[in-house]
């Protein structure tokens, strides 16, 4: 059977191939995974669709391949080997038909050679005139360009950025060339020649890997249809890192690391629930609102791959023992590029966390179809103007889509952030 890449998920229409799993050969059976594909940010195993032996493979590792895509062909098991000859009287050949040979012809007789004519007086040749340009070549010289006609700053253009105004297709009034003209020529020169520069000192071409341009193609989508506004406080979380430490070692015992990342998912599930605007999404063609009545917190991971953001679903039912455990195993898994589509959707609220890095405030996109996304840089000690002991503060910044969330709304969401890391009981009172 001829076995062509299945569905891969909604609007997806092609993958990468990561891995071939099976060799020409391999006895499959169904179900047996074949080839890893990895599509957009996710990474999938293609199972097989029948048992038998694969015959055929049509695809490699490195290579695209898209949907409804021949990949394998494999002889199911069962199938009907080709019919053999069976005993049947003799087949007596049919004579040859006689050849007859062609008479052998005796070539023609060679001319005879005509008298050679008597030599004549050698006239001389006329001495050939030496090129202008080097003095040595007799080559015909290419013709002259025609006049062009631009203004003495447009050819000054020309000069400093390397193009010859000659070759520039000219717009202007009466055959003139603009200084529009001459931009838009080297923009369209360079396009075409970047292939050829490849390989120039100094540079090197790398091809997008399924990540970068999921990546690419969403950050640029959400940054050219939400209104973004930022906003930035700080928290003062120096009781809540001592809660963290002192209920380390319990969680540790459990299997998971108690990380601030794992405490700021219920809080933000809470925050969620006592604003609600903060967790739908907006259906710009029948201009409704749709309000999400669950909690899934997206966590962005810098990986080897590039960034993925892993989903923790129900983040407001779960215990900080088993956010820490999920959000572990996420990790793990997004580190070995094996996470699937659906560990990556499902996201109501995104949370990006750069303190293990450095850096303080930014300015993180949305991720769309959400309407919000918090970010988090490293926290640091600081002395208290109150009371001059030294506080643990926390730089945050909320970006949020502005065509449903107004900076009134944006304030009251990062107070009510703040407030809760800041008395941990408010998890209790109000979460």
């Amino acid at each position: 059977m001829k076995f062509k890449l299945p569905d891969l998920g909604e609007n997806i229409e092609s993958g990468d191939v990561t891995q071939v799993l099976v060799a020409v050969g391999d006895v499959v059976s169904e179900g047996q995974s074949v080839l890893e594909i990895e599509a957009g940010k996710a990474t999938m195993e293609i199972p097989s669709p029948a048992t038998g032996t694969v015959s055929a493979i049509h695809v490699e590792q490195g290579s695209s391949a898209s949907v409804g895509m021949l990949v394998l062909e494999i002889e199911e098991s069962g199938e009907a080997a080709p019919a053999e000859k069976t005993e049947a009287e003799p087949v007596t050949p049919a004579p040859e038909p006689e050849v007859k040979e062609d008479p052998v012809l005796e070539p023609p007789p060679a001319p005879t050679p005509a008298p050679a004519p008597e030599p004549e007086a050698s006239i001389p040749e006329p001495p050939t005139v030496p090129s202008e340009s080097s003095g040595l070549s007799s080559e015909p010289q290419a013709a002259s360009p025609l006049p062009v006609s631009a203004a003495p700053n447009v050819r000054r253009l020309a000069r400093e950025v390397g193009v010859d105004i000659h070759r520039v297709p000219a717009t202007g009034p009466g055959g003139y060339v603009t200084v529009d003209d001459v931009k838009n020529f080297t923009k369209n020169n360079l396009r075409t020649k970047s292939a050829a520069w490849a390989g120039d000192a100094g540079e090197r071409v790398e091809k997008m890997s399924a990540v970068r341009k999921a990546t690419m193609n969403h950050m640029a989508h959400c940054w050219a249809t939400i209104p973004h506004v930022t906003q930035h406080d700080l928290a003062d979380i120096t009781k809540l890192e001592a809660l963290r430490k002192a209920y380390a070692p319990r969680a540790e015992a459990a299997g998971a690391k108690l990380t601030m990342t794992a405490i700021l998912i219920k809080v933000i599930a809470s925050a969620l629930k006592n604003h609600p605007k903060f967790n739908c999404s907006i259906d710009v063609e029948k201009s409704e609102i749709i309000y999400k009545d669950y909690y899934n917190i997206g966590i962005a991971m810098d990986t080897p791959k590039g960034l993925l953001v892993p989903v923790v679903k129900d983040g407001d039912q779960k215990n900080f023992i088993e956010l820490a455990l999920e959000l572990s195993a996420l990790s793990e898994k997004a580190k070995a590029g094996k996470l699937s589509s659906g560990d990556m959707t499902g996201g109501t609220f995104t949370l990006t966390n750069l303190g293990g890095i450095g850096g303080s405030f930014f300015t993180p996109i949305v991720n769309a179809p959400e309407v919000a996304i918090l970010g988090t840089g490293r926290a640091y000690w600081e002395p208290g103007i109150e009371d001059g002991q030294k506080h643990f503060r926390l730089p945050l910044s909320l970006s949020y889509d502005h065509r449903i969330i107004d900076g009134a709304d944006g304030a009251r969401f990062l107070k009510w952030i703040v407030e809760a890391v800041e008395e941990p009981m408010l998890l209790s009172l109000e979460g």
